[in-house]
């Protein structure tokens, strides 16, 4: 037997490992919700508890999702960039049943109320603006959308990007905090607001183009540093 075929199979089970664990690290927090709410543990704002913890799980798979590509071009571990889709479908569903909690459950679809609530709190307008940049990805993530919208397809997709900032921003505003002066509850929206940075530094050119060559010069010298040692 070659050395190919059980190299094949191995990459097949951690191909298994990575696509059931992604589907059961995701569906967890949902589970849990559900757990919580059946048996009276969700405190005393059982709706506010909910909405909170779905956004939150929403922009945590987002955050997620958008570090796949830095972690596939820095290990080369291809396997994991066929999680990004489904990623991006659970961020989305998250924010489904956090924007249906809120206008079903909590206003009970009164939209004379939510419209007056959105105008006395814009950082609403900034989670549901990001809603519907979720949503049309969502919607076009088939391949059909990809082979109808051609380029479009790409620009309409990279607004992630956009709609992720707008996520931290919502977030971070819906805190009992002040944002702006550094007071309150803000330290989680800072952190992850620093982490999408991050990984939307990553993807301007330069800056992946200066860590690729950082990487290159990294194994050149490593390999050198190999070579004196095996010469001595």
């Amino acid at each position: 037997m070659s050395e190919a075929a059980p190299q094949k199979k191995n990459k097949g089970v951690i191909w298994h490992v990575v696509r059931w664990g992604s589907h059961i690290a995701s569906l967890l927090p949902l589970v849990i919700l559900i757990i919580d709410f059946l048996t009276n543990n969700l405190t005393a704002n059982p709706i506010q508890a909910a909405t909170q913890r779905t956004g939150k799980t929403a922009l945590t798979i987002l955050v997620i999702m958008l570090a796949v590509s830095p972690v596939v071009s820095l290990t080369k571990a291809s396997i994991l960039s066929g999680m990004k889709k489904r990623l991006g479908l659970y961020a989305f569903a998250y924010a489904a049943i956090h924007f249906l909690i809120f206008i079903v459950v909590d206003y009970g679809l009164n939209f004379q109320w939510i419209f007056q609530t959105l105008s006395q709190k814009p950082y609403l307008l900034l989670g549901l603006a990001a809603f519907t940049v979720l949503l049309l990805m969502a919607i076009t993530s088939f391949q059909w959308w990809k082979r109808k919208m051609g380029k479009n397809w790409k620009k309409l997709h990279r607004l992630v990007y956009v709609a992720s900032i707008m996520i931290v921003l919502h977030f971070a505003l819906a805190q009992k905090g002040d944002l702006f002066n550094l007071r309150g509850n803000i330290g989680l929206p800072i952190i992850y607001g620093v982490i999408v940075l991050l990984l939307l530094s990553y993807r301007i050119p330069f800056v992946k183009n200066g860590i690729a060559d950082l990487r290159v010069k990294m194994n050149s010298g490593r390999i050198n540093s190999n070579s004196r040692a095996k010469d001595e």
